[in-house]
């Protein structure tokens, strides 16, 4: 009996390793310009069963960011913007994740421009075959990571849309 529940105990701790695939989109945007992250790298262990045995890192090269307009690819890689010189990544770990509904959220520190936040991500999850696919939309205010002006031209509110698709490996 006990060695049932010792097994049991186990088999929930551990949470399936996923690999993220090669068509990603990490997307964001504000009236003034929208744009993608070319470059993620990921290590995400997740079970939707067991949401709170879950981890989630990513990292994105800032300097994988694409406008679609070289002009505005250098302002917002400059030092007045993003400042990919002096902070070349962008990282997300996560401390815990809860089911809410059919939905998730994973509550994190975002550290982008040099500053480390916590947020909090609402996120699907949702499986087809052998892979499955995240999704999550959410905002954060450039001023709190120092990105830009206060008051400036660019909205303080930037929109970013995730959409990861992921293997078991």
């Amino acid at each position: 009996m006990v060695l049932i529940m010792v097994i049991g105990t186990i088999t929930k701790v551990a949470a399936q390793t996923w690999q993220v695939a090669s068509n990603y989109s990490v997307q964001f945007s504000c009236d003034q310009a929208s744009g993608i992250f070319n470059t993620i790298k990921a290590n995400i262990q997740f079970d939707e069963q067991a949401p709170a045995n879950a981890k989630i890192s990513v990292s994105v090269d800032a300097n994988s960011l694409n406008t679609g307009n070289a002009l505005m690819n250098k302002h917002a890689k400059s030092d007045e913007a993003l400042d990919v010189t002096k902070y070349p990544t962008i990282t997300f770990n996560s401390k815990r994740i809860t089911k809410n509904g059919s939905a998730y959220q994973v509550t994190g520190d975002l550290t982008l421009h040099g500053v480390t936040k916590e947020i909090t991500v609402p996120f699907t999850f949702k499986k087809s075959g052998n892979g499955a696919n995240f999704t999550a939309a959410f905002n954060i205010k450039r001023t709190d990571y120092n990105i830009g002006k206060p008051g400036g031209e660019i909205d303080e509110n930037i929109k970013i849309n995730l959409s990861v698709p992921v293997t078991k490996s």
